[in-house]
């Protein structure tokens, strides 16, 4: 999509409910003459009166027709500037979800004059008409993603402006004393100060921290938004695909008494008390001379690097010497030092209470489970759920899940680096300013008060057709 800068006053349509049968369709148009245009075209059941002169916000029923041929009998909802999504001008034509129907109606319109929306158009006219800032255009389209409890909190807290207001307030304060420093670059042969540098100093380290904050929250924020990738490890036939067809609660993986039966990695996702993951169910971990399953194992250590943390399935009718086990958990710790490592005792229905003791006694930070049975899930749920740190949430702090945010957090805070290293080195006003200017330049980044075309196109040309 070319983006522009610069509003169009042409009329934009598009079908903003999924293609296909349905009970109903919506078409939506918005621009200057929206209303006029939908008004050409349709007949009201009640007394006529034409749309431009209806209140805004409100409902009508009649019939959409071409000339003396009715196309279908619908609601059009009209919403006036500037109290609309995109701020212009909007009617939404709900009409019955055939898609001839669907495609009569839009090819009415088109035919009259309107034309069929960009990708993210609507969203993209609702930002430049003031509606709403880049960060939250581009939530809509994390909401309408959202396929779990916490990246749709994610999501929703940045539309609603959370992560807006903080990052304007924080460069607010940066352009004052900003504007303080250039002013003092007017009267430099004068050689004075107007922006005091201790305030100023306290400023740059509050600034500081706060975007720290933000950048530390990506991990768990671009995590939460895309899934945490979650690999089930172990020797072969100690259950890891029962493990994974118990989670999702279908038989995704085949299930044999055969040792090697996986031979590849099996994928799938589902959103456990608010967080989706992506668990990947692996060839088991063993010696053997055949070829395809030694790639599939290959493949098992590739997932174990992809993976945020990993389950370690323990069998539990083979364990004779717990000590073997701690050390081959040690070894895959050892080997995977920056991963999350969770020991799981499988088939712990087989084991004596005697047995169930000396584990827990030994190491009671292993979960006893049978996938089979699906007893001792709640238990890994829970820990699960301890993993990831959803507090942030909870206690609704702002959490940076855009990598396009995060990147210019992070261009922001190098650029305040320099900034302190400026003031602790005593450098002249005009040399501070640049990075100063750099800061607010990145910060502007964020909520779109310094935008391009090209940023701008790469943005909305990842929005569905009709938001």
């Amino acid at each position: 999509m070319q983006a522009s800068s610069s509003i169009s006053n042409d009329t934009i349509i598009a079908l903003a409910t999924p293609f296909g049968v349905g009970a109903i369709a919506v078409i939506r148009l918005s621009g200057s003459g929206a209303i006029e245009l939908v008004n050409d075209h349709f007949r009201p059941k009640s007394k006529r009166k034409s749309l431009s002169k209806v209140a805004s916000h409100t409902v009508h029923l009649g019939y959409i027709t071409d000339g003396e041929r009715i196309i279908d009998e619908a609601l059009v909802t009209v919403f006036k500037t500037p109290h609309s999504y995109t701020g212009e001008n909007v009617v939404e034509v709900s009409c019955h979800g055939s898609a001839y129907i669907q495609k009569e109606v839009l090819q009415l319109f088109l035919s009259k004059g309107a034309r069929h929306a960009d990708a993210g158009e609507f969203t993209l006219r609702a930002f430049l008409n003031g509606k709403m800032d880049l960060s939250q255009a581009e939530a809509v389209a994390d909401v309408i993603a959202s396929d779990s409890q916490s990246s749709h909190s994610i999501a929703m807290q940045q539309m609603r402006g959370g992560f807006s207001n903080e990052i304007a307030n924080l460069r607010a304060e940066l352009l004052n004393f900003a504007s303080l420093i250039e002013l003092e670059l007017d009267f430099s042969e004068e050689d004075v100060e107007f922006a005091d540098r201790t305030a100023f100093q306290e400023l740059i380290s509050k600034i500081t921290e706060v975007i720290k904050r933000l950048i530390d929250s990506f991990a768990l924020g671009n995590v939460l938004k895309n899934g945490i990738p979650v690999a089930i490890v172990g020797e072969p036939n100690v259950g890891k695909s029962t493990l994974l067809n118990a989670l999702l609660n279908e038989e995704k993986a085949i299930v044999s008494d055969i040792a090697g039966t996986t031979r590849d990695a099996i994928e799938d996702e589902i959103a456990l008390r608010g967080v989706t993951y992506r668990f990947i169910d692996t060839a088991g971990i063993r010696e053997t001379l055949d070829i395809v399953e030694n790639i599939g194992i290959k493949k098992t250590f590739e997932n174990i690097e992809k993976a945020q943390l990993v389950l370690h399935l323990i069998d539990a009718e083979k364990i004779i010497d717990l000590s073997d086990w701690i050390a081959q958990t040690k070894e895959l710790k050892h080997q995977y030092p920056n991963k999350k490592v969770l020991t799981i005792i499988n088939k712990a229905d087989t084991l004596t209470n005697d047995e169930v003791q000396n584990i827990q006694a030994e190491r009671p930070e292993w979960i006893l489970i049978s996938a089979k049975h699906k007893t001792g899930l709640d238990t890994l749920l829970n820990h699960l759920t301890n993993l990831v740190n959803t507090g942030a949430l909870s206690n609704q702090q702002t959490v940076v899940s855009n990598s396009r945010h995060f990147e210019a957090l992070n261009k922001a805070f190098e650029a305040l680096n320099e900034v302190q290293k400026g003031m602790d080195q005593n450098i002249s006003s005009d040399l501070m300013a640049i990075d100063i200017r750099q800061a607010l330049f990145h910060l502007g980044e964020i909520t779109g008060e310094i935008t391009t075309d090209d940023l701008l196109g790469n943005i909305f040309a990842n929005f569905c057709i009709g938001k």
